[in-house]
């Protein structure tokens, strides 16, 4: 069933105020009161669940500024995009625990970028635990939606025996946390649907959701059958989501599917892409709801630049009136006194 009012789902912590994925960001995001947070997870030369949003790391750490890992800085193919700079693969844990966060986009939040190179980066453990030392100190339940990246991708990486199974580290470390089993509220998500569906079937308790991309095809289906594979648009449509009933327990998709923008940015209501979900019993998510203007669709930009908080609250309006079951937001302040109202 359509939830009354959406979870509000910390993205990457609370962001607009914190480098993403810090853990002031984080504690920041529980004291806000979010439902749940994202941490993204990567994998380190070791095997250890890293968070970070991506593998390249240079736009969100000290990494660069490091000579002693100036070596390391290399150009890689990762899900058949070439990327230049320094990957967690390359890097033991114990490694990329000298590193320190940064705000990933310093121009536009730079009150964020104030707090650069103070905290270190954190494993998925390290959120794991803070969700439940936050939920035992509030009195009430945070849930974590795992986001699992580029799970194709890491399977091909030299590691322990040749590459890694990130449904495997994920299963272990879900398990040696006590999170396995339902003791809090887990939703796990991925743009590549296999590796959702390998977690399922190693028993672990949770919402599996497939996030579902504006365009282009998942990189997992892409590598086993070409341009045979469905595209992610192609997925979100009625005959698509038919083929997810049963596999997982729903999507999340980018704002712009529901907004469904034309070319000058103007949108005359939600698409139809809420209903047809719940119509087959998924949920939906949408990502990201952020007020400044570079996130707004053009009619909802006002003066002021790219980082003055444009008519978010028409845009997140349409959102909520859509009958979205979460958002993924960067602002909990606002986004809880929004949806909650």
């Amino acid at each position: 069933m359509p939830r009354r009012r959406p979870l509000v789902i910390g993205h990457r912590g609370a962001p607009g105020y914190r480098p993403e994925h810090s853990r002031s960001s984080y504690a920041l995001a529980f004291a806000m009161g979010v439902d749940a947070v994202e941490p993204d997870v990567v994998v380190s030369r070791d095997g250890v669940l890293v968070v970070r949003h991506e593998n390249e790391i240079s736009g969100t750490t000290d990494v660069a500024d490091r000579p002693e890992f100036a070596d390391r800085r290399t150009t890689k193919t990762v899900d058949g995009v070439e990327h230049t700079g320094w990957f967690t693969e390359d890097f033991t844990w114990d490694e990329l625990a000298t590193l320190r966060c940064r705000e990933r986009i310093p121009q536009l939040r730079p009150s964020s970028a104030s707090f650069d190179d103070e905290q270190p980066v954190l494993r998925l453990r390290d959120v794991l635990d803070a969700v439940r030392d936050a939920s035992l100190e509030q009195g009430r339940e945070i849930g974590v939606v795992l986001e699992i990246k580029h799970a194709t991708y890491f399977a091909t990486c030299l590691g322990a025996a040749g590459g890694w199974d990130i449904a495997a580290l994920v299963d272990a470390e879900l398990r040696e946390a006590g999170w396995a089993a339902g003791e809090l509220p887990l939703t796990i998500e991925a743009f590549e649907s296999t590796v959702l569906y390998a977690l399922r079937e190693r028993g672990i308790r949770a919402a599996y959701v497939y996030l579902l991309e504006a365009s282009g095809r998942p990189f997992d289906l892409f590598a086993a059958h070409g341009k045979a594979a469905l595209t992610y648009r192609q997925t979100a449509a009625p005959a698509g989501l038919d083929s997810l009933v049963g596999r997982v327990d729903g999507i999340s998709v980018d704002k712009r599917a529901i907004l469904a923008p034309d070319k000058l940015g103007r949108t005359s209501g939600p698409s139809p892409v809420v209903a047809d979900a719940h119509a087959r019993g998924l949920r939906v998510f949408t990502w990201t709801c952020r007020p400044e203007n570079r996130f707004l669709i053009g009619q909802f930009r006002t003066r002021g630049g790219p980082s003055a908080f444009g008519d978010w609250e028409a845009e997140w309006g349409m959102i909520r009136d859509s009958g979205v079951d979460g958002v993924f937001v960067d602002h909990p302040d606002l986004a809880v006194a929004f949806f909650r109202s």
